[in-house]
């Protein structure tokens, strides 16, 4: 045919044996001149189509028929031209079967790309076509389970400039739906999105499942949906979505999650965290409750409440003996702890282990009786303050060379009979002990270290049975407190002028007192005093005097230890008799309230060691071994 340009979309098909191909060829846009086209031999140069060309070609030579494709043109004597430009090898594969032609499901209505079905009970059955779009109308099946539509697996899908969607043909073997569209709407049965649901359609880019009574979606429901740009689900009963439900929705563009009755509480914190994170575009995410979030956008909020973290206490290590007392101390960025064992007749030190991750024996200074063990640091000097029922106290210090400690001094033996705490303090640039004496005739005393040693300083209290100790600031001023099981404990304040402590006043109502340590919560001030008949008691500091605020049942108690970690603040109340109960500190209440309760036998001190990076507790037993508790850290949105 002279002078005719190609037609705007020709299809040429090459068929060998059972192999069937597809070629489409556009149209020129600029012309160039051609004199004389008598006929126009198609090659492909690609490689990898050649590759293929050839196997179909030789294919068709072993069935006898010989693969020709040209297209003969009348000779011209006109301008003309041509352009001929492959846009899509459909297929060049080995024997392929015909694709039928679709039976249409009884409870479906279909076009040439569409289906809809309505109240069907499951997912129908479609063979090979050009279906993109695929809607469930008022469905009667309950869950989407695992590969419900793998028998509608997606092909490559391409796209012109146009819009226009060009399907590559199915090979032989093969069932192949072009699924683009899928809805899923107005299902009065639906609750439940099962892991892979949606596995076999890759190039899914529209999902839609409204109005449905949905509920449960499983953490993997949308695995392997990379090409999906627009979700929904949309009138539905969720509450919380699993978290990381979204993270293979890579081309995800817009999400709606209206109509749903979500609960902002700890398990929707990642939500919150995805939507400050994704460029999808996300519909309003409204809190039904709890009922302090009812009404508020998830989208807008930066933290739920206490950031959903909690705590716990586990047991990370034992020490096979009894203890009385338990101290830390750091030197050259290692962590030691000094344990008072009575009936070992020693004062165990321990390391901090980088490699191991636990603590190992590192020194072992024997005494008799020992019931307290006190490590105090001055400059690059390290001491450890041994409190012995019997043969005098004394002090030890480390010796670098020989990585041990050595006695250093004694302590006069007249001024101790029968210590029961010792406690460690710095005022102003002078470094400062105390041991409380329990005996009937003891003498509780005060010792000032004076660059060659530790000598008495200061003699208090005497004739009280003082059991413990407790040096604090009181609003800027050095105080310190004796408890007495004689007496209602005694409070001291230093004076500059004359460099020694002065009687101030007591705490009324607290007879019988054991133990009193204090800790501050946002810079208050409070007491913990243990009783070990009656109840013991929290007090704060106001008003120039300490007034009770919580009392604990605490009979058999002898130890009321306050520590704080990372802001929560805990209450260890050790008992002889049954559980010793952690509490925790309610920051609204301005009180304790239970938090744990841990078994130690006969526990008598609390001690807190930090590593740097990780916290424990060590609870000191009279009766049993030395638990080590590590404090973790519990993330409640996972």
């Amino acid at each position: 045919m002279s002078g005719v340009y190609p037609t705007p979309v020709q299809h040429f098909m090459v068929q060998g044996g059972n192999a069937v191909c597809h070629l489409l060829f556009c149209p020129p846009f600029l012309p160039p001149p051609i004199t004389t086209i008598t006929s126009i031999s198609i090659s492909i140069f690609s490689s990898f189509f050649f590759s293929r060309f050839t196997l179909a070609s030789t294919h068709a030579r072993q069935t006898g028929q010989m693969m020709m494709m040209t297209m003969p043109l009348p000779v011209a004597k006109m301008w003309t031209s041509l352009y001929v430009c492959v846009a899509l090898l459909s297929c060049l594969c080995l024997p392929a079967a015909q694709p039928r032609k679709m039976r249409c499901p009884s409870t479906c209505s279909c076009s040439r790309e569409s289906i809809i079905c309505v109240g069907g009970s499951s997912v129908p059955r479609i063979s090979p076509n050009d279906i993109n779009s695929l809607s469930l109308v008022n469905g009667t099946f309950s869950e989407i389970k695992e590969a419900m539509f793998a028998h509608m697996q997606s092909l490559q899908l391409l796209k012109q400039n146009s819009g226009q969607i060009l399907r590559v043909l199915p090979c032989e073997g093969v069932v192949y739906v072009l699924l683009v569209h899928f809805r899923l709407l107005n299902s009065n049965s639906l609750t439940t999105i099962r892991d892979d649901a949606f596995s076999g359609l890759p190039h899914l880019e529209y999902l839609f499942i409204e109005s449905n009574k949905l509920e449960t979606t499983s953490k993997y429901a949308f695995r392997g949906l990379r090409d999906l740009t627009h979700l929904s689900l949309a009138n539905n009963r969720i509450t919380a979505l699993p978290r990381d439900l979204f993270i293979d929705l890579d081309s995800l563009i817009e999400l709606d999650l209206r109509g749903n009755a979500f609960e902002c509480d700890c398990q929707a914190k990642w939500l919150m965290m995805w939507l400050k994170s994704t460029n999808a575009t996300v519909s309003d995410v409204v809190c039904a409750g709890p009922e302090a979030m009812k009404g508020k956008r998830l989208n807008d909020m930066t933290s739920l409440h206490n950031e959903c973290i909690s705590t716990d206490f586990t047991l990370h290590q034992s020490v096979a003996s009894e203890s009385l007392s338990v101290d830390t101390f750091t030197y050259k960025n290692d962590v030691y702890v000094a344990i008072a064992a009575p009936n070992t007749e020693s004062c165990m030190v321990l390391q901090w282990d980088h490699i191991e991750m636990n603590f190992r024996t590192y020194d072992n200074i024997t005494g008799q009786s020992i019931v307290g063990c006190k490590a105090v640091v001055i400059q690059s000097l390290v001491f450890v303050i041994v409190a012995q029922l019997f043969g005098g106290s004394h002090i030890y210090q480390f010796d670098d060379d020989q990585s041990r400690f050595n006695k250093f001094q004694d302590i006069e033996v007249s001024k101790i009979s029968k210590p029961n705490d010792i406690e460690t303090f710095q005022i102003g640039g002078d470094w400062y002990f105390v041991i409380a004496d329990s005996s009937k005739a003891g003498l509780s005393t005060l010792y000032k270290w004076n660059a060659k040693g530790f000598y008495s300083h200061q003699s208090l209290h005497e004739w009280f049975r003082d059991t413990d100790a407790e040096f604090l600031d009181v609003d800027g001023k050095a105080h310190l407190i004796l408890a007495s099981r004689s007496q209602v404990p005694v409070i001291y304040q230093w004076s500059r002028s004359n460099q020694k402590f002065a009687q101030q006043g007591e705490i009324p109502n607290m007879e019988d007192v054991v133990a009193v340590k204090h800790f501050r919560v946002k810079e208050e001030l409070y007491l913990a005093m243990t009783r070990y008949i009656g109840d013991s008691k929290v007090l704060h500091w106001g008003a120039k005097q300490f007034v009770e605020i919580q009392a604990l049942p605490s009979r058999g108690s002898m130890i009321l230890q306050p520590f704080s970690f990372k802001e929560r603040h805990y209450l260890a109340l050790g008992s002889d008799y049954t559980f010793s109960q952690l509490y925790l500190w309610d920051a609204q209440e301005k009180l304790f309230e239970r938090f744990k309760e841990v078994y130690i036998q006969a526990p008598r001190s609390f001690t807190l060691v930090s590593t740097g990076r990780r916290d424990f507790i060590f609870a000191s037993s009279f009766k049993g071994n030395t638990q080590i508790f590590e404090h973790v850290i519990i993330d409640l949105s996972l």
